[in-house]
This record gives structure tokens, C-alpha cells and sequence, in this order.
């Protein structure tokens, strides 16, 4: 079976991390935070209320991506958080982790993410910004290997429906 490496993707508040956590553990991997890859000025942006470019992106994604790379290298395959919200952003996250990588999307509505991301009080990320990581958001398309799940059902049907689609 082929190494498994995992990006659990979505906009800020989605619960990519309260997915991916346990996927990891599941699936007996390395887990990694996206946001552990930020910048300290990438950091400060955001907190400020503002929006990161695709210039301040860069760097962020493919440290991400080498990670990927290196965990595919390895042999023991690893689950990432990223918000991944534009197809370039992925296939610069592609193009870095030199092979498969297999994206599960987080979707849920903007109220419910909304509500959790102003129940949170551990994160940078301001409520302000929700609308425009919508804005940026490009879903997976048909020929990116992948899964798009709602968030509804809570994490661990999640977990259990990303382990089904995760199979061959």
C-alpha cells in the first residue's frame, strides 16, 4: 500500500484539527499543525484582522509541503492541517510533497463556523476573517484526490468516513 499523506483542509473554524488529530492516530501517522509553519509576521498579520497574501502564503505552503515530502519519504506517511483554499495553493503543496497527497475537505456552514470560531479562545485567527477565507475558498475539483465532508456529523464519523475514503 502506498505511503498515506493527508492534508485536512477547509477555512478557519472548520475543525481540521479536531479531525485530523485523531485521523493521524488512527491511521498511526505524524500529525502536524499548519498553523506550528506560520511565520511570526505571517502570525502578527492575521491577529491584526488582516487577510495573508499569496505572497505571504508562499513560504507557509511549501514548508508544509516539504514536511509532506518528508514524512512520504520516510515511509510513515503524516496527516497536516491547511487551510489549502485555492487549487494553486494545493498544487504548490503537490508540487512540494513530490507525490500523492490525498486532501480531505472540511465544510460546514458559515454560521456554524462562524460560532466556533468565536467560541475559541486559544487562536489567532479573528472572526473577521471568515468572509474572506469564503471568499478565496476553490472546492476540490474532480481531477484532485480527494474527499469533501460536512462537519456536522462530528469528528468521529469523520474520522471514520475519511478512513473509508482513504481506501483503494
Amino acid at each position: 500500500m502506498a505511503v498515506t499523506t493527508v492534508v485536512v483542509m477547509g477555512v478557519s473554524g472548520v475543525g481540521k484539527t479536531t479531525v485530523a488529530r485523531p485521523l493521524a492516530e488512527r491511521l498511526g501517522v505524524p500529525f502536524a499543525e499548519a498553523d506550528d509553519f506560520h511565520s511570526p509576521a505571517n502570525i502578527a498579520k492575521m491577529s491584526a484582522g488582516t487577510p495573508l497574501t499569496d505572497e505571504d502564503r508562499e513560504p507557509w505552503l511549501e514548508a508544509i509541503g516539504r514536511w509532506l515530502r518528508e514524512r512520504r519519504e520516510s515511509g510513515e506517511g503524516g496527516v497536516v492541517t491547511c487551510s489549502a483554499l485555492k487549487r494553486s495553493y494545493r498544487d504548490l503543496l503537490r508540487a512540494e510533497a513530490d507525490g500523492e497527497v490525498f486532501f480531505l475537505h472540511l465544510t460546514g456552514s458559515s454560521e456554524l463556523v462562524g460560532e466556533r470560531i468565536e467560541r475559541r479562545t486559544d487562536h489567532f485567527m479573528p472572526p473577521s476573517l471568515l468572509r474572506s477565507q469564503l471568499a478565496t475558498l476553490e472546492p476540490l475539483g474532480e481531477d484532485e484526490t480527494g474527499l469533501s465532508l460536512d462537519v456536522s456529523p462530528g469528528p468521529e464519523q469523520l474520522v471514520a468516513e475519511a478512513v473509508r475514503g482513504l481506501r483503494p
